[in-house]
């Protein structure tokens, strides 16, 4: 497979009468957007605004982070399966609108969504208050079940980004990305020498609003899958769930995964990667020793020498990533793990739910329980009072003067366990 990601420098976004792109800057007709969206008769309001970075404005609460792309030449468009017709992707070519993120916000129906600042404070501890936000607060209709209420608001938010991406169509790219890679016979072929690798990425498949999607099927249905890395890259896989915001992998993640990148980079140079396996973490225990003994088995078929394992989550899946890693290490397989830490305020408490011997390799992406204070902010988009029922919230974390005290569960990004923020742990 060989995929072109095309990008587009994105400098501003600013609401126009047209969307389009012109000289670095993403004009939006927030009127046509609108009326697209409420195409969906579950819709009964939308609002459009806009996130710059530096700018004191603060985004609660935040549901998920996309990346707005179109699709000019290859098979599939968007999040096939879920926002259009089912499509194989990972080949052809993609123009990004690079620099620009939707950012989806809406009425909180469970406890786990999360906090976008632009500037100060937290925005040292969310990667996207470095992109140029174009927010969309969803509205639905009255009356909907928990689960009809996130579907619609997240589907709208993925719609959004497949509209304002089709204004990078006709742009010429400023930078052009070429992911590819053949077969393991092909690949195995040509770097003999080199020691194969296989990604493992856990996802979040437990229900009650915590799943992830790959090609439109919730992944508490599936046996662990092998895909080849630019099929995630491609839309494939998306979020649809309300983990805990520090390390929920949001589809601006899927879409632009750091660990994959990471690995391309070193593919055919001190690595032969082998692909990705998406493997759900389920809450029963049958679930997990299934899920577990399939990914070894696949890791096993694939006669990989060394895994990488990231996490999303934390608390029970930290089980199975400690499951997969026991099973991998027993077979001579050797495994790193990706996750970050439940450690309490003061760091003192056990990092993780589970333990086991063979877990020695273990990168830490930060403690979700880190308090941070986040100034007042000049403008909230959304509802500041929503961090009281945000997972890293409490009553009482917004303060009488607009600040807010909170732990970095609450913010979006801030311990992706696929690495995807800026955080940096040092070793004591």
């Amino acid at each position: 497979m060989k995929l072109e990601l095309r990008r587009i420098h994105i400098k501003d976004i600013q609401l126009g009468e047209e969307t389009k792109v012109k000289d670095g800057v993403l004009f939006v007709n927030a009127e046509e957007l609108i009326s697209h969206l409420k195409e969906d008769s579950r819709i009964k309001d939308v609002k459009v605004d806009i996130a710059r970075p530096g700018e004191k404005v603060r985004i609660i609460p935040v549901k998920d982070v996309i990346e707005p792309r179109v699709k000019i030449e290859g098979a599939g468009n968007g999040f096939p399966g879920v926002s259009s017709k089912m499509a194989q992707v990972g080949e052809g070519k993609v123009n990004v609108l690079y620099g620009a993120a939707v950012v989806t916000v809406g009425d909180i129906v469970g406890f786990q969504e999360g906090v976008i600042d632009m500037w100060g404070e937290g925005a040292k501890w969310t990667p996207f208050s470095k992109t140029f936000n174009l927010v969309v607060d969803i509205t639905p209709v009255e009356g909907l079940d928990p689960h009809a209420h996130e579907a619609t608001v997240r589907l709208a938010g993925l719609k959004a980004a497949e509209f304002v991406g089709e204004a990078g169509r006709d742009v010429e790219p400023d930078e052009v990305l070429t992911y590819e890679m053949g077969s393991h016979a092909e690949e195995s072929r040509k770097y003999p020498d080199l020691p194969k690798v296989v990604y493992v990425e856990m996802l979040i498949s437990q229900g009650l609003l915590h799943d992830g999607y790959v090609y439109g099927v919730n992944t508490q249905n599936i046996l662990p899958t092998l895909l080849h890395p630019n099929e995630e890259l491609d839309g494939a896989v998306i979020s649809g769930n309300c983990v805990a915001a520090c390390d929920k992998i949001t589809t601006y993640q899927h879409q632009n995964n750091s660990v994959i990148l990471d690995l391309y980079e070193q593919h055919g140079k001190t690595i032969n990667f082998l692909g990705v396996i998406l493997t759900p973490e389920l809450t029963t225990l049958e679930g997990k020793f299934r899920t577990c003994d399939y990914t070894a088995k696949l890791c096993k078929m694939l006669g990989a020498d060394g895994v990488i394992v990231s996490e999303e989550g934390y608390g029970n899946p930290d089980s199975d990533l400690l499951m997969i890693c026991k099973r991998l290490e027993d077979a001579g397989i050797k495994t790193v793990l990706i996750t970050d830490e439940c450690s309490g305020w003061d760091g003192a408490s056990q990092p993780l739910a589970d333990t086991a011997k063979e877990a020695v390799a273990v990168v830490s992406t930060g403690n979700v329980s880190h308090v941070v204070t986040l100034p007042p902010a000049d403008k909230v988009i959304g509802n500041a009072e929503a961090i009281s029922t945000l997972a890293g919230g409490w009553d009482g974390s917004l303060q009488e003067d607009g600040s807010i005290k909170c732990e970095l569960n609450a913010v979006i990004g801030s311990t992706s366990e696929i690495g995807y923020h800026n955080l940096t742990v040092k070793l004591y």
